[in-house]
C-alpha cells in the first residue's frame, strides 16, 4: 500500500448551486467535480491517484492551514488515496505476442477452459518479480 494525502480545495463559486470543483494546489492537473459535495469527495481520490500513480518523485504536500489561509471562502480538506490500488486498477495497454507451445499442452489447456493470455501474463509477472 502506498498511501498519500494532499490538500484539496472544494469550490462551488463558479458552478451551479451545490456543484463543486475539486483541485489540488500541489498536484497540477488533478481536477474533478461533483454534482454535490458527497460526489465531489467521492471522485477526488481517483483524480489525485490517476495523476500521481506512476510518478517516481511525488510533489511535496502543503499544510492544510496554508491552503486554507489562501482560500478562506472555500472548503479545504485532505484527500488520501492508495497509489498502488490506482495502479492495479488503471487501464493497461496490451500487445499481441505470438508464441508456440506443444500441441498436447494446448489441447489440455483448451479443454479446461484456460485463458492463454491470462496464464502467460501471470507467469511473466511471477518470473519478473523474482
Amino acid at each position: 500500500m502506498r498511501l498519500v494525502a494532499y490538500p484539496a480545495i472544494l469550490d462551488d463559486s463558479e458552478n451551479k448551486p451545490g456543484q463543486y470543483t475539486v483541485t489540488f494546489p500541489d498536484v497540477p492537473g488533478a481536477i474533478t467535480d461533483g454534482n454535490n459535495l458527497e460526489e465531489a469527495l467521492y471522485n477526488a481520490p481517483e483524480a489525485l491517484g490517476l495523476v500521481l500513480f506512476d510518478e517516481k518523485v511525488l510533489p511535496k504536500s502543503s499544510s492544510l492551514q496554508t491552503i486554507q489561509k489562501q482560500n478562506p471562502d472555500k472548503i479545504v480538506t485532505y484527500i488520501s488515496v492508495d497509489l498502488d490500488f490506482i495502479r492495479r486498477n488503471s487501464y493497461k495497454p496490451t500487445v499481441k505476442k505470438n508464441t508456440r507451445i506443444p500441441a498436447e499442452l494446448a489441447k489440455k489447456a483448451e479443454n479446461q477452459g484456460i485463458n492463454f493470455s491470462a496464464t502467460l501474463t501471470a507467469a511473466l509477472e511471477e518470473k519478473l518479480s523474482n
